[in-house]
């Protein structure tokens, strides 16, 4: 074949390829396969062939991908309708207009920059109306994908803009859209295409394709010059979409030099199908993928609405998404708030996130509002939450009720309380946490915050029972809790609530917050005093308070007249079994005597209501103590009747209130521990005498008490009645008509221990270091607010100078403390030693620190190891002493009964055989031993009985000790062994001690079987429940977490629906805080450090 001959085939085959090409866009835009969707969106083949007007060497990204696929491109998908031969008016005016316009044909190894401006330049001459009006059909016709609207917008302006000579402004308006086109795509439409172009987007998208080459990036800087350049060759967005891609996929593959070869349209369609059958589907299900974009939407509106400071419209629940409404009335029956509720958490200072405290009575239901906000904060804000909360058991219950809305919204529940707790808190970045915390732990979390510079990821404080300001030690430690919060953080939110707050202006000064108040109460309460056989209800209106009310109608005989003088027979039969009641007594004895008296006279038709519920109860009861119950419970119970103090164990406990609450139980008798503990309301409360203890009741005792009666939904009233003498008469009256006591600060208490403490953890942290700083600390506390009171005779800056020698008298820090006022005396710097550092790292009480750092000190020396009584003695709490006086010849007993090892232990610590076999004798001891060691030791032997034998019963039988006692031992001592943990941790001489600390303390929290460790480790799953869970073959926190609480129900005995549900959300709240945790250390380990030294290379180091 010559040379003319080739010429004219070749430009015969260019002729055909273009008829074609033409012949295809027009059926793609007029007559769309009737497989399309409604929506139109388009696969990236029918994209490039819509968009396309020009071959050249980078023709599109699926050109080059099909040519990978060996397939029959002679196929036609339309059958006759093979060309546009019919159409001869069409087909003249097309072979004008490319005569004018020749096709580009060069090939792939050209020089590519030209290849786009061919392909721009074709595009702008390329003027047939008639073609553009053919792909701009009416949208009744064929519905276009929004980015179509906007090609041939930009279409139309180059027209326009050709025509006008205006070619610059016109060029710099097509850039514009192009660009917005190319970038404000929704990802919804997206989601709609295939999951093979999905794929394919993904891959071209990743970070090491978009930064292969920056050769790359300058051809494409050179295209978008070529926008505001005078020339107007734009090449169409289509174009440019298939063909940058299309370099990227080229820069690893060479191509053969000539046209390549086109696919019909049929033969692109079908190799798109394949893709999209080899491309993987998604994992989650359309249903849920849809359930989590309606929960996104609202959690959206309610960021918006949390945002905006005005307007009444709070989103769907107080800007919180509907199903936390749901979850509410699911878990906690509550289907509507209370008036008061919703205008607290409508005021305008919690809209504005000012610091706020509230106060109603007891059951009014504060905690509510206060989860309500929790809520918010970690939802909307996307910010952590600290709760702090005064006891170990309402701690556990809160994580038990609050785990369910973790799981549902994908944030942390943390439990604090106890041996407990991380310090710092792992860093999360995917989910935000609540921090359920006591005061102890509260506290050092803050510490570890501050240290670690996070204290601004709290976003919210929430305290309860905050009036514990003004109550002891724990006070102390709230208050420089919340000082060191309001002085590091400002962006902090805290909010305080309490049923029994007077001086609520000192509050507010310290918080810096705004107050509500309302006398709100569900249930309408009515107070009664008994004197003798008179009861009167107790009247503010009345001259003496009180108002007669009716005697007591009750036959008793002469004996009953003196067992029970205070008629509580008559009292209590008033309203059991039918209502509840709650009977506070004095002394944890008194609660056993009282509840034995009224089983004695009760009537015998008692045992027979509710029996075999009962029945139940006796045998969990028999479970807990490995077959052995205690005489008093086992004859009450049958009457419905328990008693309820902290003599019972933790197990006990929790089956006794899990069983008045169910109403299996109808009468408690109980310390007023529980009217500051977990929510038990009765129908009526009788408070056996104004006394606790020897101590008269305060006020806010009182109110506390007589609050827990009413219980809403329930009854339609509440009464309290309170016995009295008629010589305290006086004092009665003084205390239902006189106002709450006032809360003052109890840093400078107890010889100014408090004081000390924050002022050492103050230079600790470096919070504060100089004098002038710290006096400017301490004037924010209530301490502060309250100095004109609580000193006399003495300044503010005195009080601080002393607590800061004696500081230093102790070698726990260091500097110069001038006693002048001047500016330069002032700003000395002070430093904490080491000793001071490693004692508030580990909340060692100042008193002991010394005795702390001696005993380790002094156990180096010879430390047994052989068994773990040595380091048990080491964690034996030092403030549990001075509640223990030891049984001599038990003491002696045990000795004896330990092998040689064990009692070498004896004399390591200093309490030698002699000195026991004198003293369970009778004999005088002449060499002096210290009576603090001795006491001690003696505790150490209990905690390594309960060790061993793991048997609280046999232990308190063995020591003649309350088992209630041993608990708190149990629980004392591994708390603070965490303690010494941490304080030998930050002291280099004391490295030997870390791992066994680490070991004793996880052992010391649980004292069970190694086995069942995994599920005590679940809030709310205590021993019997464990061996339950175990024996029923769930022996991993695994196992729990995928339970059914349906068929746990049936599988455990005793076990209620509402206790399943919360023990799988614990668990499934555990089991995610631990992934996470080790998500989060994988993360830290692959992450590029930031300070890594640069890594490229020097011109002449890489030759």
């Amino acid at each position: 074949m010559d040379l003319d001959q080739a010429n004219k085939s070749q430009d015969i085959n260019q002729w055909v390829s273009i008829r074609k090409r033409v012949r295809e866009r027009k059926i793609s835009v007029q007559t769309p396969p009737p497989s399309k969707k409604k929506n139109n969106h388009m696969s990236l083949p029918e994209m490039n062939v819509k968009g396309e007007e020009e071959v050249h060497p980078a023709a599109s990204l699926t050109q080059d991908y099909m040519e990978q696929v060996d397939c029959d491109s002679q196929e036609d998908l339309f059958g006759d309708y093979d060309s546009f031969a019919d159409d001869s008016c069409f087909l003249a005016k097309l072979e004008d207009t490319e005569r004018r316009h020749p096709v580009c044909t060069s090939s792939p190894v050209e020089n590519e920059k030209e290849d786009w401006t061919c392909a721009v330049e074709c595009l702008t001459k390329f003027q047939n109306p008639e073609l553009l009006n053919c792909l701009q059909n009416d949208e009744n016709k064929t519905h276009k994908h929004p980015t179509e609207d906007a090609i041939f917008a930009a279409v139309d302006a180059v027209t326009d803009s050709s025509r006008n000579k205006s070619n610059a402004a016109a060029t710099e308006q097509i850039c514009t859209k192009t660009l917005s086109v190319l970038h404000d795509e929704s990802t919804d439409e997206l989601d709609e295409l295939p999951s093979s172009q999905l794929a394919l987007l993904e891959e071209l998208n990743s970070p090491p394709i978009k930064q292969e080459n920056k050769e790359l990036e300058s051809e494409n800087s050179w295209l978008l010059n070529c926008c505001v350049d005078d020339n107007p060759a734009v090449p169409s967005i289509l174009d440019k979409k298939a063909l940058i891609p299309d370099k990227i996929q080229n820069q690893s593959r060479t191509t053969n030099s000539g046209t390549s070869k086109r696919l019909s349209l049929k033969d692109q369609m079908k190799n798109t199908m394949a893709g999209n059958a080899k491309a993987p589907a998604p994992q989650t299900s359309r249903c849920k993928q849809l359930k989590e974009i309606v929960l996104s939407e609202e959690i959206n509106v309610a960021m918006k609405t949390i945002e905006a400071t005005s307007g009444i419209d709070m989103g769907p629940f107080y800007g919180l998404p509907s199903k936390v409404k749901d979850l509410i009335f699911q878990f906690k029956g509550i289907k509507e708030l209370y008036e008061w509720q919703h205008i607290c958490l409508t005021l305008e200072s919690v809209q504005e996130r000012k610091n706020l405290i509230y106060s109603l009575p007891t059951s009014g239901g504060k905690t509510l509002v206060a989860e309500i906000l929790i809520m918010q904060e970690l939802l909307c804000r996307k910010r952590d939450v600290l709760f702090v909360l005064p006891y170990v058991a309402i701690v556990q219950e809160k994580v038990r009720g609050l785990s369910a809305f973790g799981i549902e919204f994908n944030f942390l529940v943390e439990e604090y309380a106890g041996s407990k707790g991380r310090f710092p808190p792992i860093k999360r970045r995917q989910k935000n946490s609540l921090y359920i915390a006591t005061i102890e732990k509260a506290h050092s979390l803050v510490n570890s915050l501050i240290e670690t510079e996070r204290i601004n990821s709290l976003g919210l404080v929430v305290g309860d029972e905050l009036h514990m300001l003004g109550e002891g030690s724990r006070g102390a430690i709230l208050e420089m809790t919340l000082s060191k919060i309001l002085y590091t953080s400002k962006t902090t939110q805290i909010i305080g609530m309490s049923a029994t707050l007077n001086n609520v202006s000192d509050l507010q000064h310290f918080l810096k917050a705004e107050h509500y108040t309302s006398n709100f109460r569900p249930v309408q309460l009515k107070e009664y005093v008994k004197i003798r056989d008179s009861i009167y209800e107790v009247d503010n209106k009345s001259e003496d308070y009180f108002t007669f009310s009716r005697v007591l109608n009750y036959k008793y005989s002469n004996n009953m007249e003196k067992i029970d003088p205070d008629h509580l027979i008559a009292l209590v039969a008033e309203v059991i079994p039918k209502h509840s009641c709650l009977v506070f007594c004095p002394t944890k004895k008194n609660c056993e005597n009282v509840s034995k008296m009224l089983c004695k006279y009760l009537n015998k038709s008692f045992i027979t209501l509710k029996e075999k519920e009962k029945s139940v109860l006796i045998e969990e009861l028999k479970n807990i103590g490995n077959g052995v119950i205690c005489p008093i419970l086992r004859g009450t119970v049958p009457y419905g009747l328990a008693y309820h103090h902290s003599g019972l164990t933790n197990d006990e406990r929790k089956l006794i209130e899990e069983a008045y609450s169910a109403g299996i139980l109808c009468l408690l008798t109980c310390t007023s521990t529980l009217a500051a503990g977990v929510n038990l309301p009765a129908r009526r409360v009788i408070l056996r005498s104004p006394y606790v203890a020897r101590d008269f009741l305060k006020r806010s005792q009182y109110k506390q008490m007589v609050g827990r009666a009413g219980r809403a939904g329930i009854d339609t009233k509440g009464e309290s009645i309170l016995i009295i003498q008629e010589q305290d008469k006086q004092l009665v009256t003084d205390l239902v008509s006189r106002p709450l006591e006032d809360c003052y600060s109890h840093l400078i208490h107890s010889n100014e221990k408090g004081i000390k403490d924050l002022l050492l953890s103050l230079i600790g942290l470096k919070i504060a270091q100089t004098l002038d700083k710290i006096v400017e600390f301490m004037a924010g506390t209530l301490l502060g607010v309250q100095q004109q009171h609580l000193f006399k005779g003495k300044s503010f800056l005195e009080v601080i100078e002393q607590a800061l020698e004696s500081l230093m008298e102790k070698g726990l820090i260091k500097g110069k403390i001038s006693s002048g006022t001047g500016e330069e005396e002032m700003c000395h710097k002070l430093e904490v030693t080491k000793l001071g550092h490693a004692t508030y790292k580990g909340s060692i009480d100042l008193a002991y620190c010394d005795t702390l750092n001696m005993d380790l000190k002094k156990s180096l020396e010879g430390l047994v190891l052989d068994n773990y009584l040595h380091l048990i003695y080491l964690v034996t709490p030092y403030d549990m002493v001075s509640q223990c006086t030891p049984d001599w010849m038990i003491y002696f007993r045990q000795f004896h009964q330990l092998d040689v090892i064990e009692q070498k232990v004896f004399a390591t610590v200093g309490v030698p055989e002699g000195f026991l076999t004198k003293k369970a004798s009778g004999q005088a001891v002449r060499k002096t031993i210290d009576d603090f060691v001795v006491t001690r030791f003696y505790l150490s032997l209990v905690l390594y009985s309960l060790f061993k034998e793991m048997n609280m019963w046999a232990v308190a039988l063995k020591f003649n000790m309350p088992r209630g006692f041993m608990q708190s031992l149990l629980s004392s001592a591994a708390a603070f062994c965490s303690s010494v943990l941490h304080f030998c941790e930050e002291l280099e001489e004391f490295w030997a001690y870390r791992a066994l600390f680490i070991d004793l303390t996880h052992k010391l929290s649980y004292c069970v079987k190694p086995e069942l460790v995994p599920l005590m480790e679940v809030t709310g799953v205590l021993e019997a429940r464990a061996r339950q869970l175990h024996t029923a073959g769930y022996k991993s926190l695994s196992h729990l977490a995928n339970a059914r609480p349906e068929v746990l129900v049936k599988t455990i005995e005793h076990m209620s629906r509402r206790q399943a549900k919360q023990i799988v959300s614990s668990a499934k709240m555990l089991l995610n805080e631990k992934a996470e945790a080790l998500q989060e250390e994988v993360e830290e380990l692959l992450r590029l450090p930031s300070d890594l030294p640069l890594q490229s290379l020097s011109t002449e180091g890489a030759q």
